[in-house]
């Protein structure tokens, strides 16, 4: 083969590998219809939570698929020093949840706060000398069934393990009133809005476009495929290829990212499916444990397509609802 065609067969394949993300990468039209939802139909109701405890397993060993073993920090807890903004990524510790992780000891209780909470509602300390405090639910956490609270940085020193907290949840009931085929899941009205204001909206055709931090192929997609319904839980962005990590920038997920999946549909279970979108929010860390990384919660989905994802840096929680 001669130089030029292997230069040019080089060339292919280097475009093939990284470049087909900027291929689609969509610029937003002028216009755009904010998406709308049944806004006077959704019932806000109280759920009740406590800050919990950390966990660690015993032994407190993390082994990773190369078979590194290191004891880490993990879930629950306030965690002063990672937060909505901060890297979900550049850490030692394993599954960690940022700000304050709560949870009801009772199943029952536990099944309602983790599933009826949506991104965004408000939340209020109602015990300890952090009293009367207001806070916001950033993500909710499968498995340990945590949900994780954001608030002001003054508040973080008088709150302590125990303190418990009322939310005002609403969003679980939540339906588009235009587009083509979206569901609308884990979102309290305040995230749509902010999302609206912020440059989401549908165009002529009804495909909906989303800013978001970073688009994810469905095939890194690890522990949370295959779960029947998407009202709890979140979904883990593996990171164990370096090449696919530095192709898709992963090493720069922030707590609070929006972020798209392609080739996945979270209408209800989560599921590999060609040409569906999934939009999402990192909720917690990076793991060292095989199948898992930072985890989403899922909060749009078109099965069919109907959403074009594009790149914005400042697609993140903090920015959107004003946090820190």
């Amino acid at each position: 083969m001669s130089y030029l065609k292997q230069t040019g067969a080089l060339f292919f394949a280097i475009c093939v590998s990284s470049c087909a993300m900027l291929e689609t990468n969509a610029v937003p039209p002028d216009n755009l219809e904010p998406l709308e939802f049944n806004r006077n139909q959704l019932v806000e109701q109280a759920v009740t939570g406590e800050i919990r405890q950390p966990f660690q397993a015993s032994p407190p060993y993390r082994v990773s698929p190369d078979g590194d073993v290191k004891s880490l920090p993990g879930t629950g807890s306030i965690t002063y020093n990672f937060r909505v903004g901060d890297s979900a990524v550049d850490m030692s510790g394993d599954h960690v949840e940022p700000s304050v992780s709560i949870t009801n000891h009772d199943d029952s209780d536990q099944r309602a706060l983790n599933v009826m909470s949506s991104v965004g509602n408000h939340v209020r300390v109602v015990s300890g000398e952090a009293s009367g405090a207001e806070g916001t639910v950033i993500g909710k956490h499968g498995g340990i069934e945590n949900v994780m609270v954001e608030f002001d940085d003054e508040v973080y020193d008088d709150l302590v393990i125990g303190d418990r907290m009322q939310l005002r949840v609403v969003g679980m009931g939540m339906e588009a009133e235009n587009g083509h085929d979206l569901a609308l899941r884990n979102m309290d009205p305040s995230l749509v809005d902010a999302l609206n204001e912020n440059g989401m909206g549908l165009d002529a055709d009804g495909t909906l476009y989303v800013p978001v931090t970073h688009k994810i192929p469905a095939k890194i997609m690890g522990s949370g495929l295959g779960q029947s319904h998407v009202e709890s839980g979140d979904y883990d962005i593996q990171m164990f290829d370096e090449s696919i990590v530095e192709d898709y920038n992963l090493d720069e997920l922030r707590f609070g990212d929006i972020v798209a999946i392609t080739d996945a549909d979270h209408s209800h279970g989560r599921i590999y499916k060609r040409d569906a979108v999934s939009i999402g929010v990192v909720v917690h860390g990076i793991s060292r444990v095989a199948g898992h990384g930072p985890g989403v919660t899922s909060l749009i989905a078109s099965p069919e397509g109907h959403i074009e994802p594009y790149l914005d840096e400042d697609a993140n929680l903090k920015n959107l609802l004003d946090l820190r």
